[in-house]
């Protein structure tokens, strides 16, 4: 995650702490440090989301861990040392057991944070969401109204959504809007930001398309670089207009760590004083963290190196504890995504920020040439933004 509000404006977020270090377990070895966990906790959905990277859909599946296997996997993820659970799906509310599932963490010191489509968010399940202690509620629209209809397979899903956000901001509950920036939706940004400050939502994640799931038939709708530019040069401004008068929201950037570059170069040349600054947190940052700072469990107990890798499990948690699947870096996968930059390939491995991207998204190059370690074909800077001399022949 890139923090437009934090490098852009030096707005500081409780988030920060994670980001830039803090209440995380760091450690100059990478197999030593503890991650975000992702747990995609059911994989049924009540919607049909166009870009669901889960695949998910409104049937019961199989085999997906029992409240008593989930608080077994909760307790050994307190006992390794995680700081954040994010319970996700499908959808998370229809998990019978999700506020008994979130109490027992939070008991155990784990902060835990909801990601929802939010349409079933009545007042009620507002109510009871609050009480449980969530520290976030991410609640995801793709566009305005009908647009996001169409993005969400349901028709008068936007107006659910819309409703569950208030619901939610109502009782003084944290709110994350999530926007997926695709060709078909990124004229609705402007509109999405006016929302932010009608609703009075507290913070928004503007993510960029990662070609898994049903998004990987995405792949002709994303947006060409010359338009993600344009479209990441519209969250600055309106970011930058929130801050200047005096409106308190985080804006993030997500899956496209070029964005961290493109800032850091946009202050560099704006406000060179803050420049080393920005690079720092950068750097602490430490860009893509797939199989480092963030990884994911999915609803069958499968460990993946984050959300987007459902085609590749390091293990299951019902075999073996998340902990030590986490740190046996005996599978290839995982002993690369934690030390990438002598694997990367094309412009990824000749970049010179590549402290501060790490090669950006591997299941995008997967995706795009079949190779875990080829250039993220998402990246938009140009050879001479990001040090090269002369066009690379490698991919």
């Amino acid at each position: 995650m890139i923090s437009v509000s934090r490098l852009l404006c030096g707005a500081v977020a409780p988030g920060d702490e994670l980001r830039y270090g803090g209440k995380r377990v760091y450690s100059a070895n990478a197999v030593e440090q503890r991650p975000i966990v992702v747990w995609n906790c059911t994989r049924r959905c009540n919607l049909h989301c166009v870009h669901c990277y889960a695949n998910s859909n409104d049937s019961i599946h199989v085999g997906e861990l029992s409240t008593q296997e989930a608080k077994s996997f909760i307790q050994d993820l307190s006992s390794f040392g995680i700081p954040v659970l994010l319970f996700s799906g499908g959808e998370p509310l229809l998990r019978d057991d999700i506020f008994e599932l979130a109490i027992f963490a939070r008991e155990l010191g784990i902060r835990a944070v909801l990601s929802t489509n939010g349409t079933l968010i009545t007042e009620r399940t507002a109510q009871r969401i609050k009480e449980v202690g969530f520290g976030e509620v991410g609640i995801s629209l793709d566009g305005i109204g009908a647009n996001n209809d169409r993005f969400r397979g349901f028709k008068g899903a936007y107006d659910a959504a819309l409703q569950g956000i208030r619901s939610c901001v109502a009782l003084g509950q944290k709110v994350s809007l999530r926007f997926t920036i695709t060709r078909s939706n990124y004229r609705d940004i402007p509109a999405i930001f006016e929302l932010i400050e009608l609703e009075r939502i507290d913070r928004a994640c503007f993510y960029h398309l990662a070609y898994v799931g049903r998004a990987g038939r995405m792949q002709v709708d994303d947006v060409t670089p010359d338009e993600t530019r344009a479209i990441v040069d519209l969250i600055f401004e309106k970011t930058l207009d929130l801050h200047q008068r005096g409106l308190n929201k985080e804006i993030l950037t997500v899956d496209n760590h070029a964005d961290g570059v493109y800032l850091y170069l946009r202050v560099k040349r704006e406000q060179p004083e803050h420049a080393a600054e920005v690079f720092d947190l950068l750097r602490r940052n430490g860009g893509n963290n797939a199989g480092l700072l963030i990884g994911a469990v999915d609803n069958l107990g499968n460990v993946h190196a984050d959300q987007f890798w459902w085609h590749y499990s390091f293990g299951n948690v019902r075999e073996r504890k998340f902990g030590d699947i986490w740190l046996d870096t005996s599978d290839p996968l995982m002993r690369g995504l934690k030390d990438r930059k002598p694997l990367l390939k094309g412009r990824c491995a000749r970049c010179q920020y590549l402290d501060i991207c790490k090669g950006n998204l591997r299941v995008r190059a997967e995706a795009v040439y079949g190779d875990v370690w080829a250039e993220d074909p998402a990246c938009y800077l140009t050879d001479e933004e990001i040090g090269i001399d002369e066009p690379s022949t490698e991919v």
